[in-house]
């Protein structure tokens, strides 16, 4: 019978290896040949068993020129991000009422916070490639893209909610929905 913590199986620390506190390629560019121009390589407990119940965990994020990692929220951790190579455009909200956006253009070597279940983003704001590293209080921090919730869910939300969530005609909701 196998322990469980956090959803996932502890590991029988007989059989614990290297191998489970350990992952290689943190170093190798992601492939940014998409929509977004970005790509994310997660090192979280799903890559490295040896994480379950250490509240920590890492990704690398790369960027091509203009390319963003959309506005997201991670439920279950603060990030801290570093910006290694290039520059960024990196922002969150505060919660409402005020709905503050606090935001800063980061340059090589700068850090920047992104406090837990806030929505934040970046966006590379120069004309070659950038890289940051970021740090997460949770082995397991989630994520929720705000487009896919909301325009991609399953089943679909009824686009006369968006519709008046966005104050928009449901034309436009429906050109959304079908993006996703």
């Amino acid at each position: 019978m196998h322990e469980r913590v956090n959803g996932l199986d502890c590991l029988d620390p007989k059989l614990a290896t290297a191998e489970h506190f350990s992952f290689k390629g943190i170093h190798l560019p992601g492939n940014t040949s998409n929509p977004l121009g970005s790509k994310v390589t997660p090192v979280n407990v799903v890559q490295i068993p040896g994480l379950n119940t250490l509240g920590i965990s890492l990704a690398r994020i790369d960027y091509a020129p203009f390319g963003v990692v959309p506005p997201h929220t991670h439920p279950r951790a603060t990030e801290i991000l570093t910006v290694l190579e290039g520059s960024l455009y990196a922002g969150f909200v505060t919660s409402n009422p005020n709905n503050q956006l606090i935001s800063k253009v980061l340059n090589k070597g700068d850090v920047f916070v992104f406090p837990v279940g806030l929505v934040h983003f970046q966006k590379n704001v120069g004309y070659g490639n950038t890289v940051s590293i970021s740090a997460l209080s949770s082995q397991n921090p989630g994520v929720n893209t705000i487009a896919n919730v909301v325009f991609g869910s399953n089943p679909a939300i009824e686009s006369d909610v968006l519709a008046k969530a966005f104050q928009v005609d449901k034309s436009i909701i429906s050109r959304l929905q079908a993006q996703f």
